[in-house]
């Protein structure tokens, strides 16, 4: 059995830093804190409730905690919501680095979602909400200002489940690995590519990019 979280704290809020400052994100003595709580009930929490099959200490702090860490450069807005959220992946990393926004949290399995309300309770996340329910019977308002997803379904499948969760002007975030080309060529004709972000995490082998997209500006509307 390797190291627990709590015994690498040290390494890891070294390593944490030097991560963030490498993509310009700014945080606090308290915020890195937070991170590294956040990863200790997600490391407790996963034993029980099999929140991911990653188990080592290492695994979760590159894997899970880096990698969502990642995307903190590229996103803009101010209200996001996280689908198929799993463990809070990366919208609990997300909430705890940008705590002016919201972002609310959505999966459909219950026990998931149970360990996220005490993520919420325990670090004081007062900008995070939890959704136990599926994305196309949610119907938010005001809707957001993005939707992000990380190994969730393909691209044309969120864009088609999340279409009524945002905004004309809205964005979709998807967290992918190799580039998807497969995916965008398939992508429905009244969505466009707005970019796309070559992600680079220490330690983590393979390619990783986060495509941005968006509603074709002559489409007027999203039905």
């Amino acid at each position: 059995m390797g190291e627990s979280i709590a015994q690498q704290r040290g390494p890891f809020a070294r390593r944490l830093q030097e991560y963030a400052t490498s993509i310009e994100l700014a945080l606090s003595e308290q915020q890195v804190n937070q991170l590294l709580d956040y990863l200790e009930l997600f490391e407790k929490w996963n034993k029980a409730y099999n929140l991911s099959a990653i188990r080592d200490a290492e695994g979760m702090f590159t894997k899970h905690l880096l990698d969502s860490l990642s995307i903190a450069p590229h996103l803009t807005g101010e209200r996001f919501i996280d689908v198929g959220t799993g463990g809070g992946l990366p919208g609990i990393p997300m909430a705890i680095c940008f705590p002016q926004r919201h972002f609310t949290l959505l999966d459909s399995a219950g026990k998931k979602v149970r360990f996220l309300f005490q993520v919420k309770q325990a670090l004081g996340l007062n900008n995070v909400d939890t959704q136990n329910r599926r994305v196309e019977t949610f119907q938010p308002q005001p809707q957001f200002d993005g939707v992000i997803s990380r190994a969730f379904a393909s691209i044309t499948d969120m864009l088609t489940w999340c279409n009524h969760l945002i905004h004309d002007d809205g964005r979709f975030w998807a967290m992918k690995g190799v580039m998807p080309n497969s995916e965008l060529s398939e992508l429905p004709k009244k969505y466009i590519v707005k970019a796309s972000h070559a992600l680079h995490v220490p330690n983590l082998e393979g390619e990783r990019c986060l495509i941005e997209l968006a509603l074709a500006q002559e489409s007027n509307s999203k039905a």
